[in-house]
């Protein structure tokens, strides 16, 4: 997997130096499965401001997490970055969000199923888009997985904020058996591969 992220982050240089000295707070938005995974590792990364999370890509208006987890609504289980692209680059989140989590499973990641737990890039701009399409191209060229990538590339619409015993889930919960068992591994995989991006 190490290999993902090299590919990456070599797509990703040019961006990475043109965004060197320009302090600005970005967004991005990523579904890869349940939310208090993603939030927990994209609170540890280095130049990440705040991780909300919440549900993106849906038709309902103010979902629910009991609506969401029915899979009727059509949101998948999202984070919310804000990040400094002076610090931390859309392509190091980029090669973290491919890294943590398997994009060749459709609607599911370990054992959470449903299109709620979908692989997902909401985008915000036409440079994440491009970015995302460019980089999956590259990764399913190079079989970077044994199988291709389903991950969705779309636009963020509107995001809600997930329910407050959501936010800071894994902080707060860290005995409970869900993050015992599922983000703490997880979590110490994550740092061995970014130790050097993390806070």
């Amino acid at each position: 997997m190490k290999r993902v992220v090299f590919l990456i982050l070599c797509l990703g240089m040019v961006s990475i130096a043109k965004s060197e000295g320009k302090k600005e707070l970005q967004t991005a938005v990523f579904g890869a499965g349940c939310f208090w995974c993603v939030e927990a590792v994209f609170q540890e990364v280095k130049g990440v401001y705040s991780v909300e999370s919440g549900y993106a890509g849906g038709t309902y208006v103010n979902p629910t997490y009991q609506e969401v987890t029915t899979g009727k609504t059509g949101h998948a289980e999202v984070a919310r970055i804000s990040y400094d692209a002076s610090v931390v680059s859309y392509e190091t989140l980029l090669a973290i969000f491919f890294q943590t989590h398997d994009p060749t499973t459709l609607n599911y990641q370990g054992a959470d199923r449903g299109t709620q737990y979908r692989s997902a890039i909401f985008y915000v701009n036409d440079f994440q888009k491009e970015t995302a399409v460019r980089i999956i191209f590259a990764l399913n060229k190079e079989k970077a997985y044994p199988h291709p990538i389903v991950t969705e590339v779309t636009p963020l619409g509107v995001f809600y904020v997930a329910e407050n015993y959501h936010q800071n889930y894994y902080k707060n919960n860290s005995e409970q058996g869900y993050c015992t068992y599922v983000i703490q591994p997880k979590m110490e995989k994550f740092r061995k591969v970014f130790k050097d991006k993390l806070k």
